[in-house]
């Protein structure tokens, strides 16, 4: 699917998740991540394949190592990759999953109303493109 890179699947209409893609790329210098959004077709066939709802789009998930982590999992393992001080971020896993998806749920149950969503899954430039899967 993605010749060994790690995937990222990201809600597309919603603005926070668009600026974190965006926000992971600048800082991806090993080149390590691919992108799909929930809604397209990459990403449903691997919720499907992993047996996750085709209808939650509430979720930020990456797929390493044919592994699916979710939430704030997922996030936190992605930080771990990134350049500068992201990979400090890990350490937040000691803190128990259930405490960091709290919070994580609290923001993902909010992020529509404080920072909005298009109408239409987000387009990459041309420069960008290849690093999505659809």
């Amino acid at each position: 699917m993605a010749d060994n890179k790690k995937i990222i699947l990201f809600d597309g209409v919603c603005n926070l998740c668009n600026r974190i893609v965006q926000f992971i790329i600048k800082r991806d210098k090993k080149d390590q991540f691919r992108f799909a959004s929930l809604q397209g077709e990459t990403g449903q066939k691997i919720l499907k394949k992993f047996g996750l709802s085709g209808n939650a789009f509430n979720s930020f998930i990456l797929l390493e190592d044919n592994t699916i982590y979710t939430r704030s999992t997922a996030a936190l393992r992605v930080a771990k990759k990134l350049g500068s001080g992201w990979p400090l971020l890990y350490a937040f896993t000691v803190v128990p999953l259930f405490l960091r998806n709290a919070v994580y749920n609290w923001v993902a149950g909010n992020r529509y109303k404080w920072f909005g969503k298009k109408d239409a899954c987000w387009l990459p430039t041309p420069a960008l493109k290849a690093r999505f899967l659809d």
